[in-house]
């Protein structure tokens, strides 16, 4: 097991809390500071310990980091830092223990990719959905996945030729999408980190990307979050992020189950569209909203061929109505998806 961290990441990575300059003594990346964080497997593992989190998993990420060990019961998929039921783990290792072409985390943690659409697939995936990323060609320009999960849409960024990193709290599905983006034979690299406090240097990107991870944070941490995602970005660089709106028919019907609450814990928030276009432009730059999807989020035409008969009905249904939002343009305001891309300023 080597804990070297590759140097072209190394050479990106900040300390979190004072954004100094990092280098690595054995297994751990240390600060000038004295600040100091686990390595594991060659990921370094950034989540502060004493802030508040916003993902339950962060917590076993931290204890399984500290211990330099993976649960007794799945050595190499530490599970216990994945946001799955106990009987959801047992799923995952007794699938691994039959060794399946699609890795075991991955088969469990599709779910939450889109629960809605890939339900039936849990513990039953044949192909891995990647979807494709609505960006020009990379050309080896460095790209950060913020929020990556098991990687899908870093893995995306890889395949169009991006430098790509993809940062997420969960250690357990990090080391799933590294093996996942190593069985494609796919350079892309991985972190074990927080949105609202960014491991990276000031301008080390040219892009920075997430999807369906800002709609679960409070105000106050989603803007934070961007605020990050602009620090982080190069002069000229450009976010471009997915959330939830106010007023798509789904999300009407997802506040309304809940009183219209504003959410509390791991909950979706929902946003309105000028709400979103201010809270970008103000953090990263002048900014503009478009349509992703209508009566879901995480709706994609390249995953199609995963899904049942009547819910590619509802892509199908999604997809008219955004070329019909091309001609009304007012039709944005009860999308239930949309991106925001902000570009800084030179």
């Amino acid at each position: 097991m080597s804990q070297t961290v590759d140097p072209w990441l190394l050479d990106r990575l900040v300390c979190p809390r004072d954004r100094g300059a990092l280098s690595q003594t054995g297994d751990r990346l240390a600060c000038q500071a004295g600040h100091s964080y686990p390595v594991v497997d060659g990921l370094p593992v950034m989540v502060l310990d004493d802030v508040r989190q916003t993902f339950g998993a962060a917590a076993g990420s931290l204890r399984l980091a500290a211990a330099h060990a993976a649960p007794p019961a799945g050595v190499e998929l530490y599970l216990d830092s994945i946001e799955i039921s106990e009987a959801e783990k047992q799923g995952v290792i007794a699938l691994a223990a039959r060794q399946p072409t699609i890795d075991p985390v991955v088969a469990y943690l599709v779910a939450a990719t889109n629960g809605l659409m890939y339900r039936h697939l849990v513990g039953k995936l044949e192909a891995y959905p990647i979807p494709v990323l609505d960006l020009p060609k990379g050309q080896g320009q460095p790209l950060l996945d913020i929020g990556c999960s098991w990687g899908r849409w870093t893995i995306a960024a890889a395949r169009l030729g991006y430098d790509a990193v993809g940062i997420d709290p969960s250690l357990g599905a990090v080391m799933a999408a590294r093996r996942v983006a190593r069985s494609m034979n796919l350079r892309a690299h991985f972190v074990v980190g927080d949105a609202r406090y960014l491991p990276f240097a000031d301008g080390a990107f040219a892009t920075a990307f997430s999807y369906s991870v800002l709609q679960h944070f409070s105000r106050e941490d989603a803007g934070r979050a961007v605020g990050e995602a602009g620090r982080v970005l190069a002069p000229g660089g450009r976010a471009r992020v997915q959330m939830p709106t106010r007023y798509g028919i789904r999300c009407l019907y997802h506040q309304a189950r809940r009183g219209f609450g504003d959410g509390t814990g791991f909950e979706v928030r929902y946003w309105s569209v000028p709400a979103l276009r201010r809270m970008f432009s103000d953090r990263i730059g002048s900014a503009t909203v478009t349509v992703d999807g209508y009566f879901g989020i995480g709706l994609q035409p390249s995953d199609a061929p995963l899904m049942t008969p009547g819910r590619r009905g509802v892509l199908r249904a999604s997809r008219w109505l955004k070329r019909v939002q091309a001609h009304v343009p007012a039709l944005i305001h009860v999308a239930d998806s949309v991106y925001i891309e902000a570009t800084k300023q030179p």
